[in-house]
């Protein structure tokens, strides 16, 4: 299913969830199924009503994410794509199939397609940070290298699809 964002008050009450779980288990590993079971089971949270609209829409989002076709060339690409923009001041997310011929289509894609390589670039930000910061203040050896030219890969990636 999609991810929802969660408002600042709910992403802190869940954070305050797997702090609490962490200490009662002395911060071993676990899967979030386990730590779901361990809060509903202390009483720390509770299920509430379900907007069945809003969960609709996330499946129906989640469906869109994972439809594949293949291309004339025989490359396996997403159908569906999404595209953030802005209606009336409020951030809404459009939906178009790669294979539309609409006049909009085109625009429709480059938004998309510029959407994903931000949302990548954010997630190498991350990971930049979080390897820095272990490497500085946790890791006993030798530092974490980590890579963000990806023209190797991708190469590979073309070499082992063209073979």
């Amino acid at each position: 299913m999609a991810r929802q964002k969660l408002s600042k008050n709910g992403l802190e009450r869940r954070q305050d969830i797997i702090r609490r779980y962490r200490q009662a288990k002395k911060n071993r590993p676990a899967t979030t199924l386990e730590i779901a079971d361990w809060a509903m089971r202390e009483g720390l949270w509770k299920p509430h009503a379900l907007d069945v609209r809003k969960l609709l829409a996330d499946e129906l989002s989640q469906a869109m994410h994972e439809e594949y076709i293949t291309d004339p060339q025989g490359r396996r690409v997403r159908a569906k794509h999404a595209a953030r923009i802005t209606i009336d001041g409020e951030q809404q997310v459009l939906w178009a199939d790669i294979r539309d011929k609409n006049p909009g289509t085109r625009r429709h894609m480059e938004v998309a397609f510029q959407n994903r390589r931000q949302q990548i670039v954010g997630e190498c930000r991350q990971l930049k940070t979080d390897v820095d910061s272990y490497n500085q203040n946790w890791n006993g050896g030798a530092a974490i290298q980590t890579v963000f030219d990806f023209t190797d890969d991708l190469a590979e990636f073309e070499l082992a699809n063209t073979a």
